[in-house]
């Protein structure tokens, strides 16, 4: 997908901006692409990896609990904050998680839009709107 077909698909990305890191590829999501995992397609539906003793549902309670197991905890803010690692958690109007992006060392984020590029943003905002939701859970680890 080209610059321009992923401004119409995420417009508030024209205000603040982007750009495409990676080629596409169907190996990873977002939610595996926020835990820093190139190798799984992270879904709760069983056909996928989710990390083992974490419930199967689309529900923000899980998501939180599936990045637990990666020492995150969470948090009241997406503010950067030295030497912790951030990720966010966007949720529909249905309140079900739709999207994950990670904190990158710049304050700004870092998303894996579905199939196809990683993207750097450097707002949240940026990724908000129909297709997502709004990033409405924050977590965080400390750097390793």
């Amino acid at each position: 997908m080209g610059k321009d077909e992923i401004e119409a698909a995420f417009p508030g990305l024209i205000k603040g901006g982007f750009s495409i890191t990676s080629p596409s590829t169907a190996d990873y999501n977002c939610i595996a692409w926020a835990a820093a995992d190139t190798g799984n397609w992270w879904d709760p539906h069983p056909d996928y990896f989710w990390p083992s003793g974490i419930p199967r549902k689309y529900s923000v309670e899980a998501y939180i609990r599936a990045y637990e197991t990666l020492g995150y905890t969470l948090c009241s803010t997406a503010d950067y904050e030295q030497g912790y690692e951030k990720i966010a958690i966007y949720v529909n109007p249905d309140g079900e998680p739709t999207h994950a992006a990670r904190q990158l060392e710049s304050g700004h984020w870092t998303s894996k839009l579905g199939q196809i590029e990683d993207i750097e943003h450097e707002t949240l905002a940026g990724v908000e709107g129909k297709e997502y939701g709004s990033a409405t859970a924050f977590m965080k680890r400390l750097k390793n």
